[in-house]
């Protein structure tokens, strides 16, 4: 492994084969690329071939708390050591990036991969700050307004922890890249910007209270 200034070290699997000149090792980047989103896609190998799972995941620190279900592959798999091999991803896409030619084409997008073993989280202590954690990740506020799960779900519930040991950061952004032969060719070259969008809350039928403010001023980057 090479110790970057940057932060993390750069090893042969976070080293990118292609577009090394995106690859980024800052912890702050990183940091803020895993708190911006709270969908990653967990993947691992099983009887011999790969699987990826969407899933939800909250920072801590340096380690990632990942949620599953008790009766999950990985989360049965991860409770045995000295754990599942695992690589996390996680990419905010925006933007399409439309050249004047079709190999050119692009997408601005910022991603972090994570490489580790992940194990099952088991301490009773630890379960339960980690589920509060993954609440307040994707709505902040919210683990402190609604009941705590009580033994029946908790024993139906499981969490993975995954240390940041091993990561990579790698950003696209800009412009096309249009070859100098092509630009006089017709055609629109340039970005179309992707944004995410959290709309206004809407009650269940039988909830009859105005939603709280933590609803009514979300908002993501």
């Amino acid at each position: 492994m090479t110790e970057t200034a940057a932060g993390y070290p750069a090893t042969p699997r976070t080293t990118p084969a292609r577009a090394r000149e995106r690859a980024r090792y800052d912890r702050a980047l990183v940091h803020a690329l895993l708190d911006e989103g709270y969908v990653g896609h967990l993947g691992y190998v099983r009887e011999g071939a790969p699987v990826v799972l969407p899933t939800l995941y909250a920072r801590d620190g340096e380690r990632l708390y990942v949620h599953g279900s008790t009766g999950s592959r990985p989360l049965r798999e991860a409770g045995g050591a000295p754990g599942l091999p695992v690589c996390l991803t996680v990419t905010h896409v925006d933007g399409l990036v439309l050249a004047r030619s079709a190999f050119h084409h692009s997408v601005n997008y910022r991603s972090v991969v994570v490489h580790g073993t992940a194990r099952q989280v088991t301490d009773a202590a630890e379960k339960a700050r980690a589920l509060d954690l993954l609440v307040d990740h994707v709505v902040p506020g919210r683990a402190a307004d609604c009941r705590p799960a009580d033994a029946r779900e908790l024993a139906a519930t499981a969490v993975l922890a995954l240390d940041l040991a091993e990561v990579s950061a790698k950003v696209r952004a800009g412009g096309p890249n249009d070859e100098q032969r092509d630009l006089s060719l017709p055609h629109w070259s340039g970005v179309l910007p992707v944004a995410s969008v959290h709309g206004a809350p809407v009650p269940a039928p039988d909830c009859a209270g105005p939603a709280p403010g933590y609803l009514t001023a979300y908002a993501r980057p």
